[in-house]
């Protein structure tokens, strides 16, 4: 009873934890390296650097330029800003990164790329202190989540929530495809599949009391 409660409340307050990307007027009143970051404007990000920008600079929801271009799915801005110092780890006011930003909006070049550059897989980010991965299970974002499996995000992290990355896709997926083969992919990686969660619930009774028949195949199979 209690994990159901847990998921009314992320299902209906989802909208004031989530992510914020910049709303269309900060967009509009952005200078410097955050509209740089936005436009893709790679050789405006390299002249304002090169004067003495600060590639870490925040906007008032403390986005830094890095944000900035993963929210605009711009991977060129990202790479200049990176070449130029930008800390790929930082934590914007709500507590995300780059990577898990890329992992909610289903980008998985973007994902790819701010692995490459240096942003942490195992980084705690959210107000539910998950990952990266965590948050794209719970969304079935099949090659996100491979990347970061081959990434080396760690599979059995549990967030604040109780929840690892396999009983989100279990608890908050729809059992349909994309959820299906993200529990698989969990599970062939080698998630542990005996964490439950704070009442002690596993995976496989999860998706067995919501009639998820193919995930709970996939999971006794292991």
């Amino acid at each position: 009873m209690r994990t159901f409660f847990l998921s009314l409340l992320l299902l209906t307050g989802a909208a004031a934890q989530a992510q914020t990307p910049p709303s269309s007027n900060q967009i509009t009143s952005y200078e410097g390296l955050h509209k740089a970051a936005h436009e893709g404007d790679v050789d405006a990000i390299r002249t304002l650097v090169a004067a003495g920008a600060d590639p870490d600079s925040r906007d008032g929801s403390g986005r830094t330029p890095a944000h900035i271009a993963a929210f605009a799915s711009n991977d060129d801005s990202l790479r200049a800003l990176a070449a130029a110092g930008s800390d790929m780890n930082a934590l914007e006011n709500r507590e995300y990164d780059v990577l898990t930003i890329a992992a909610v909006a289903d980008d998985p070049e973007m994902v790819s790329l701010a692995l490459e550059l240096g942003n942490q897989p195992d980084l705690i980010t959210s107000p539910y202190d998950g990952t990266a991965l965590i948050a794209a299970a719970h969304l079935g974002h099949v090659d996100v989540v491979h990347r970061l499996i081959a990434g080396g995000a760690p599979l059995d992290h549990v967030n604040n929530l109780g929840w690892t990355a396999l009983i989100e896709a279990v608890v908050l997926g729809d059992g349909g495809p994309n959820h299906i083969e993200t529990v698989r992919a969990l599970v062939e990686a080698g998630a542990d599949i005996f964490i439950g969660d704070k009442d002690g619930v596993t995976p496989l009774q999860h998706a067995e009391a919501r009639g998820y028949s193919e995930i709970a195949a996939i999971i006794r199979a292991m």
